[in-house]
C-alpha cells in the first residue's frame, strides 16, 4: 500500500516546460495533462492571428488516438473516404485510388478551430499555466524535468538544434478555402499532378473545400495566377467565392539529433515534410504518442522524467521519421522527374501498382499509421 502512494505522489510532482504556442505544443501539453503531468508553457498568453485558410488531414488512427488522448474534434472534422489522383500529363485522368468501403480514410479539420478547443481546454485545467517567455540563459533556473522546444523561432532552436538533413524545393506553397454550391455529399479529396507542382482540393464540408497548390517557382516566377490555376483544375465545383490566399515556402528536414541534456526539439523542429501527401501533422501526432508511451513507463515505474526520455525518445522515432521522410521526398520527386519527360509511362506505372490490391491495401496502412520498423 505503501508503495502505491508513494507511486501516485511522484506522479502529481512532475513538471514539463513547452516552449512554443503552435497546434503542436497544443496538442503535447494537452496529451500530457491529461494524464495529470503539470505543464508550464512558456509563450506570453496573447492573441495570436491564426492563418485560417489552413487545413491539416489526419489519418484515421490518428483523429481516434486526438479523440481518445488529447480533445474530442469529431464536431468539426470532416471525413474523406475516397482520394483519387490525376495528372495533367494523363490529360487530367486518374491514374490511382485509395478508398475504404467500410470506414473513412482520414479527416480535414481547419487549423484554428482545433488551436482554439485546444488552448480554451488547457486555460482551465488545473495541471498547466501559462509562463513569460524563456531566454536561452535561464533554461537551468526553471522547475521542470523536461523541457521541450516546439518553437522553430526561439534562440534555443538556434544554439542547440540547427543541425538537420534538408532540402529545398524551390517551391511556393498557397493555400485558400473556396465557397461552393452546396453538394449532397463532399466526400472525396482529390490531387492533381500538374505541370507546375501538385494541387489538392480537400473536402471540409458539404459547401466549402480548402486548397493547397505546391508551385515550383523555377516555372512560374513571380506571375503565377493562383486563382485562374484553381478554376482550371477544378473537377467538381461551382464555386462561388475564392477565399483569401496565403503562401510560404516549401522546404524538407529532419534534425541530425532530438535533445541536448534533458532538452527536447518537437514538432516541426524534428522534421518538416512537403505537404503533397498530408502527413506532416500526423507524423507529430505520431511522435506524441510515442513520447506519452515512454513518460507513461516511467511513472507507472517511479522513475524520474529526465534525459534518459529524450534518449529513448530519439532511439525509438528517429530512423523511421527520416526513413518516412525520404519516402514523401521520393514520391514528390517522382512525379516532378515524369513532369520533365514526355509521354505517360510513369503514369501507367503508377497506375498499374495502385491496381494491385495488396500494395494499395500496404500504401494505405502507411499514410495511416505510418512506418513500423
Amino acid at each position: 500500500m505503501y508503495h502505491l502512494i508513494f507511486l501516485v505522489k511522484i506522479k502529481f510532482i512532475m513538471k514539463v516546460g513547452i516552449i512554443g504556442n503552435n497546434l503542436s505544443c497544443l496538442a503535447l501539453a494537452k496529451a500530457l495533462v491529461n494524464l495529470e503531468i503539470f505543464v508550464d508553457i512558456f509563450y506570453p498568453d496573447k492573441k495570436i492571428d491564426i492563418d485560417k485558410t489552413r487545413t491539416i488531414g489526419i489519418s484515421k488512427t490518428n483523429i481516434d488516438y486526438f479523440n481518445k488522448n488529447i480533445s474530442n474534434i469529431n464536431e468539426f472534422s470532416w471525413p474523406i473516404k475516397k482520394i483519387k489522383i490525376y495528372s495533367e500529363n494523363s490529360n487530367n485522368k486518374e491514374i490511382i485510388g485509395f478508398e475504404n468501403q467500410s470506414e473513412i480514410l482520414f479527416s480535414i479539420v481547419e487549423n484554428y478551430r482545433i488551436f482554439h478547443q485546444l488552448k480554451t481546454e488547457l486555460k482551465s485545467n488545473k495541471f498547466f499555466k501559462f509562463k513569460n517567455s524563456l531566454s536561452y540563459k535561464d533554461i537551468n533556473k526553471i522547475n521542470c524535468d523536461l523541457l521541450i522546444n516546439c518553437d522553430q523561432e526561439h534562440e534555443i532552436t538556434k544554439k542547440l538544434f540547427l543541425k538537420k538533413f534538408e532540402k529545398k524545393y524551390d517551391s511556393i506553397a498557397y493555400t485558400t478555402l473556396i465557397d461552393h454550391k452546396i453538394l449532397s455529399s463532399n466526400d472525396i479529396a482529390i490531387q492533381i499532378f500538374t505541370k507546375n507542382g501538385p494541387i489538392a482540393f480537400l473536402p471540409v464540408s458539404n459547401k466549402k473545400t480548402s486548397i493547397v497548390y505546391s508551385v515550383q517557382t523555377k516555372k512560374t516566377g513571380n506571375s503565377f495566377d493562383i486563382k485562374n490555376s484553381i478554376m482550371k483544375f477544378n473537377l467538381n465545383y461551382q464555386i462561388k467565392k475564392i477565399n483569401k490566399i496565403s503562401k510560404f515556402n516549401l522546404k524538407s528536414s529532419n534534425l541530425r539529433r532530438y535533445y541536448k541534456n534533458n532538452i527536447l526539439a518537437f514538432g516541426d523542429i524534428l522534421h518538416k515534410l512537403h505537404p503533397l501527401a498530408g502527413q506532416g501533422f500526423n507524423m507529430t501526432l505520431r511522435d506524441i504518442k510515442n513520447l506519452l508511451e515512454i513518460i507513461t513507463s516511467r511513472i507507472e515505474l517511479g522513475l524520474p522524467l529526465d534525459q534518459s526520455v529524450c534518449i529513448e525518445f530519439q532511439k525509438k522515432v528517429k530512423s523511421n521519421n527520416l526513413i518516412f521522410s525520404e519516402g514523401i521526398n521520393f514520391i514528390y520527386e517522382s512525379f516532378n522527374f515524369k513532369n520533365k519527360i514526355k509521354g505517360d509511362f510513369i503514369d501507367r506505372s503508377v497506375k498499374l501498382i495502385g491496381k494491385n490490391k495488396l500494395v494499395n491495401k500496404y500504401l494505405k496502412k502507411i499514410a495511416d499509421e505510418g512506418l513500423q520498423i
